[in-house]
């Protein structure tokens, strides 16, 4: 049968469901992209319309889609074929005003390729791209920084029931299904503002009965719910190895959610010795997730649950009997409630990444670590100032580093006195920009001021002062030894240059 989320999948703007306002903002970017030229991030949770949003765009604009996906491939690819589609312009292959739309989907998936520049690139193609781009994230602070403020940015929210329940019933109609409403509203309840998982499931359940109902929808739920508690019970008290990997295949969830589920389950059964070589087996199959996650090569999926089936199930010595309390993951609720750190901690880790030319992981694990140690509490307040300068943190992120509150008058002062700090560190690279401008204006006037003004202690309007008066005498002349000083070393600064 044919996929219904597919089938009736949006062809116009005018058909995405449940995110008008986001709708328009796309549409307005699409009609007044000659003027400012940026790609567009859109964003928000699985499900909700971004990518059937972006190829209804381009149906409506008559443009050709390129779409490409930063998970199917290597970042390298991925950046070649959109830098390649982004800089032609005017070609036969165009729609109107020889435009085509590049759609990058899981944009986000990017993060995972900073540590050999993939970010970094991507922020350049878009920057300089002739065609435009619309990126299709997840999560959008899993992007990075540079790359957020490079791009427009549209927010597509969950959408609500009263959004859903008229799509279903359509999709019934149209398939000819007879249904009681109260079913479809179970059904927008159930996905939590997830309009593909309503199609999804309507189509689940249609096929198994002749007429839905809220029974059959009830039904239908209770038995995807005890799937995976059925399939522990039997991994860890009942079946053998062979029946255990293949009770997996009838499990709907992927292996890393797998492994969380028996991970969390099985030392409520196992003790010991069996215990002991049940998590030696988990270990192994963690090695392969990792080794999937680090080369996109999913024919490991399957080594990775051979060990966490059949070598969990191999490692049960004795019987099993009575009723267990199993329970969904920990790691879960762990990851719900500290979502915001994480991302203000790989915000701050990628600033630094970018400053300090490592890579990410090396500064969420080796640097942040010393910053926090050596700026605990803003003790060192100068050194704290210099580190909010250097990568440009504000308020909470200075809170975040140091461990004290965002609303404190130090942090407060602190981000007050760095900015202060850049603005300062800006006029001194700048060079002699300024009193040649002066000069050239003729403006005696000001030159004087400056002279009497160079009559306290401030050294360094002293310094600038002696290498204008320099320039006068010398033909505007400056010594080699003086430029190699104060020439910054371009995007390499970091915090050594506020030491």
């Amino acid at each position: 049968m044919t996929d219904w989320t597919e089938k009736y999948r949006p062809t116009t703007l005018s058909e995405v469901r449940g995110n008008n306002k986001a709708r328009d903002q796309l549409e307005e970017w699409a009609e007044s992209w000659d003027d400012h030229r940026k790609s567009v991030i859109v964003h928000g949770s699985p499900g909700v319309g971004k990518t059937s949003a972006a190829h209804a765009l381009a149906a409506d604009m008559g443009w050709p889609v390129m779409e490409l996906n930063a998970s199917d491939s290597r970042g390298a690819d991925v950046i070649e074929k959109i830098a390649g589609e982004a800089a032609k312009s005017g070609t036969l292959t165009g729609g109107e005003a020889g435009r085509r739309l590049v759609v990058l989907d899981e944009a986000d998936n990017f993060h995972g390729n900073a540590d050999y520049g993939g970010s970094r690139e991507v922020t350049r193609v878009v920057k300089d791209a002739n065609q435009p781009i619309v990126l299709v994230a997840n999560e959008f602070y899993e992007m990075s920084k540079s790359l957020r403020n490079a791009c427009e940015t549209i927010e597509f929210r969950d959408v609500s029931k009263r959004s859903i329940v008229p799509v279903l019933r359509d999709i019934c109609r149209r398939e000819g299904v007879e249904f009681e409403e109260g079913a479809l509203e179970k059904i927008a309840e159930s996905t939590s503002g997830d309009l593909r998982s309503a199609v999804n499931d309507l189509q689940a359940v249609a096929e198994e009965t002749e007429r839905l109902t809220v029974d059959d929808v009830v039904t239908s739920e209770r038995d995807t719910t005890e799937g995976i508690f059925d399939f522990l019970d039997e991994l860890i008290k009942e079946k053998d190895a062979e029946g255990a990997l293949r009770a997996s295949y009838d499990v709907d969830e992927t292996p890393d959610d797998l492994l969380n589920w028996i991970e969390d389950n099985v030392p409520k059964d196992y003790e010991g010795a069996e215990l002991a070589d049940a998590y030696e087996f988990l270990s192994n199959a963690d090695r392969w997730l990792g080794r999937v996650r680090a080369t996109q090569d999913y024919s490991y999926w399957r080594y990775a649950t051979d060990n966490m089936t059949a070598g969990v199930a191999a490692s049960r010595r004795g019987e099993k009997g009575g009723w267990t309390r199993y329970g969904p993951p920990s790691y879960w609720s762990k990851l719900g409630r500290t979502k915001g750190t994480r991302n203000t901690r790989d915000s701050i880790a990628e600033r630094i990444a970018e400053r300090e030319g490592a890579s990410v992981a090396t500064a969420r694990r080796e640097i942040l670590p010393f910053l926090s140690a050596m700026t605990h509490h803003c003790k060192n307040r100068e050194l704290t100032v210099r580190m909010a300068a250097a990568y440009d943190l504000d308020e909470s992120e200075v809170s975040f580093v140091t461990g004290s509150g965002t609303d404190t008058n130090k942090v407060e002062s602190i981000v007050t006195d760095a900015d202060e700090l850049k603005a300062e560190k800006a006029v001194e690279h700048s060079g002699n920009a300024f009193f040649e401008a002066e000069r050239s204006s003729g403006n005696d006037e000001t030159t004087a001021a400056v002279t009497d003004e160079g009559d306290n202690d401030d050294s360094s309007g002293q310094q600038a002062l002696t290498t204008a008066k320099s320039d006068d005498s010398n033909g505007g002349s400056v010594s080699d030894d003086s430029s190699s000083v104060d020439d910054p070393d371009d995007d390499q600064a970091g915090l050594s240059d506020f030491m």
